[in-house]
């Protein structure tokens, strides 16, 4: 529960909103969304599709739906989506794009979720007739939530859409975390944002608005996905009272993101003089931490029950891996507590 651990280092989902920001919502004019009439909502999508480059946004109540909704533009039933194996949307969304959508996936493996062209463009088909399935979309996560905070680089991504464009496959990038790409490069988002065809971006994690994230896109496929928001169940009423809490985000929490970024490093850099073989220092780009169990005596369920039990909340990642995320929740002193608790047990 809240207030429990030193750190809560499960996401940076379980911030809590800050007074200013509970001001902001509760002071926020509102109307009614389905219809397009909440101002504050109005504000937000135009503001955020300025900032990544597009003609216009969505709100949605959740990252997922946003990446949904993306992919529901693109790929019709019976065609495929295609992402690295570590991909949100093919390991963490419940199978929902071929659930609500009808559409296949395949997936490239990549080291630490690092794109590289030869994943996607050696996986992609087109133009197989009726003998193989199509490729009519390529994800592309930024930062890489399981890949432990990878940024993806500019040039790489350039070079992907420069192919993908010319054979007719789309490209939606799920930028949950896209706002710490872009303080940990200086990359303007609008640089990251028009190599793609939609964006999503979550205000409910680094930016530490209680819910909520935005798909960004052409005016025509916004309008589209408006429709298909209601048809997944996601139409909302006066929700500006959650949208003014995403406006005060973008205003007061985005380039202190290099906080948390600075906290993970020093982390790393200290467990990593302690336990080498567990985290390296330069593998951590951003607010995310992951640890490598597979040289130690620990398995991730047993080193996460360990250190909360000591006041350190954390996240089993998989098989071999136990991950930390730094947000504005967690400051110097939560650092340091969890510095002490991880450099003693993987001592």
């Amino acid at each position: 529960m809240p207030g429990v651990f030193v750190a809560d280092l499960l996401s940076d989902t379980v911030t809590q909103p800050t007074e200013a920001m509970r001001r902001a919502m509760a002071e926020a004019p509102v109307g009614d969304d389905v219809f397009g009439e909440d101002p504050t909502v109005v504000e937000l999508e135009a503001r955020v599709a300025g900032l990544l480059g597009h003609e216009a946004g969505l709100f949605t109540p959740t990252g997922s739906m946003a990446n949904q909704l993306g992919m529901r533009l693109h790929v019709e039933a019976g065609q495929e989506v295609i992402a690295d194996s570590l991909a949100h949307v093919l390991r963490a969304e419940l199978g929902a794009a071929a659930v609500l959508s009808g559409i296949s996936s395949r997936s490239w493996a990549s080291v630490r979720g690092r794109l590289e062209p030869a994943g996607p463009l050696g996986l992609m088909s087109v133009g197989a007739g009726p003998y193989q399935v199509g490729t009519a979309l390529i994800v592309v996560e930024n930062t890489h939530n399981f890949g432990g905070g990878t940024v993806q680089p500019l040039e790489v991504i350039r070079e992907v859409r420069s192919v993908s464009r010319e054979a007719g496959v789309a490209m939606h990038l799920d930028g949950a975390r896209l706002w710490n790409a872009h303080v940990a490069t200086g990359v303007p988002l609008a640089d990251y944002g028009r190599e793609f065809d939609t964006v999503s971006v979550c205000l409910s994690k680094g930016l530490g608005a209680p819910v909520g994230s935005v798909l960004v896109g052409s005016r025509e496929l916004m309008e589209r996905a408006r429709v298909w928001r209601k048809r997944f169940g996601g139409g909302m009423r006066q929700v500006g009272i959650l949208a003014a809490a995403g406006l005060h985000a973008l205003d007061h929490h985005v380039e202190r993101l290099a906080d948390d970024h600075a906290r993970a490093g020093r982390f790393a850099a200290a467990v990593g003089e302690v336990a080498p073989s567990v985290v390296s220092p330069g593998a951590v780009e951003t607010n995310i931490v992951m640890l490598d169990l597979t040289e130690t005596r620990w398995t991730p369920t047993e080193l996460v029950d360990a250190a909360a039990a000591r006041g350190i909340r954390t996240y089993a990642a998989g098989p071999s891996a136990v991950r930390l995320v730094w947000h504005l929740d967690v400051d110097d002193v939560g650092t340091d507590a969890a510095t002490e608790v991880f450099s003693d047990l993987l001592r």
